[in-house]
């Protein structure tokens, strides 16, 4: 099933990491300076704990042992 929105983010993802020949830093780098100068509020949370005490991450919702 194809999805034209679906296909149209991955299409703008790929030109956005040939743009800085898919190296990760430099696309890091860029989007912290986007942050920075967008306008916007960042707001950062403390991290989640799970059950058993870890700490879970917001992105992956794994412990940080795994």
């Amino acid at each position: 099933m194809n999805d034209p929105i679906v296909e149209e983010i991955r299409k703008l993802r790929e030109q956005y990491a040939a743009r800085f020949n898919y190296d990760l830093a430099a696309i890091c780098e860029d989007l912290r300076k986007r942050q920075a100068t967008c306008g916007r509020e960042v707001v950062s949370r403390p991290a989640k704990r799970a059950a058993n005490g870890e700490s879970v991450t917001a992105a992956t919702g794994r412990t940080a042992n795994g």
